[in-house]
């Protein structure tokens, strides 16, 4: 009922509450109604003044203006509440179909929140009181397959102090995250056998020829390798790690023939991207219309992850990857069906 209240009201949100990563609640979209318990209350007091006039009774009628003049109290408080919460969502971490995303989500606001309850639709609230340090807090997000996740506005929900009113407003935090395609292991590629082959395709062996990254500085190292600049800004004894290419680079593509379906062999592509990855090996990625280069790295692998999560539909903006993958240009024979050694 919730979600499809959201869906009617979605081009009124859209003017009032706008997509953005980082939310604060004012007058524009919040809502406020009386609970379940709060019409009782009200129909309470109703036959309490009744009864109070009908015997003349002042002390029936005093008790039932108290009750009216509380539920009036409910009213500021429950706006008060929410009013000036801030929501920033925090960057998702890589997620893969069928696993359980957690949104983090940072709550501020200038006074005291209680008893806010925060869920997507169909999924169990998480609970959580904020207050002027921002306070940290997982949204769970369900996964079902690849593809980019847009799982709508979150309902921000509170009934303090009394429970009497229902007031609460829904947020997007405009999220586009790609899911990931969950592993299949097969046999893509062909892998070498012998444990001594010094000419495996795409490793990557201690070297000066490619910059990889950062690690611990082991001392007796030369000081031309030591990252000063990380130095300086206090991330302590750092030296930069260096490799060298040995071989071919490796190519990932799609089969030419799938008789089990492509999104199982999307499947058998991200766990080999994983896989190689894991290896430090030198590998590149061919889908129809999708060229990425031969790399390593984790950014690397992130890149290939995102393009088969997303093959097949619109390109956005995602927090996994850092960057889109650029589609370059259009592969001009068919994907082969093994991992080749070379261009």
């Amino acid at each position: 009922m919730a979600k499809g209240m959201s869906v009617r009201l979605e081009p009124f949100l859209a003017r009032r509450l706008p997509p953005a990563r980082e939310q604060t609640l004012s007058h524009k979209g919040i809502f406020i109604l009386p609970s379940g318990f709060g019409l009782a209350w009200l129909v309470l007091t109703a036959l309490l003044y009744l009864l109070g006039t009908n015997y003349q009774n002042n002390l029936i009628i005093g008790i039932s203006l108290l009750l009216v003049s509380l539920f009036v109290s409910c009213i500021i408080y429950s706006y008060r509440n929410l009013e000036g919460l801030t929501l920033k969502r925090l960057t998702l971490p890589p997620i893969y179909a069928g696993e359980t995303l957690a949104m983090p989500l940072q709550l501020s606001t200038q006074r005291d929140a209680h008893q806010i309850a925060m869920a997507y639709p169909g999924i169990k609230p998480v609970y959580a009181s904020a207050n002027t340090t921002p306070t940290e807090v997982l949204i769970p997000i369900p996964t079902v397959k690849r593809g980019i996740l847009t799982p709508g506005r979150l309902k921000v929900e509170s009934r303090f102090p009394l429970g009497l009113m229902r007031t609460w407003t829904w947020v997007d935090l405009d999220i586009a995250h790609p899911v990931f395609a969950v592993h299949k292991m097969d046999t893509l590629i062909q892998t070498p056998q012998s444990e001594g082959d010094t000419h495996e395709q795409g490793s990557l062996v201690s070297g000066m020829d490619e910059y990889q990254g950062l690690k611990s500085y082991i001392p007796g190292e030369s000081l031309k390798q030591v990252a000063w600049k990380q130095l300086a800004q206090g991330r302590g004894m750092l030296s930069k790690d260096f490799a060298m290419p040995q071989g071919a680079p490796r190519w990932l593509s799609l089969p030419g023939q799938m008789p089990e379906g492509r999104e199982h062999w999307l499947s058998v592509l991200s766990y080999w991207v994983d896989e190689l990855s894991s290896r430090q090996q030198i590998f590149g990625l061919r889908l129809p219309g999708i060229k990425i280069a031969p790399s390593s790295g984790d950014a690397h692998r992130l890149a290939c992850q995102v393009a088969i999560a997303t093959f097949d539909s619109a390109p956005v903006s995602l927090d996994a990857a850092g960057t889109e993958p650029e589609p370059g240009a259009k592969a001009q024979t068919q994907a082969q069906p093994h991992m080749e050694g070379h261009d």
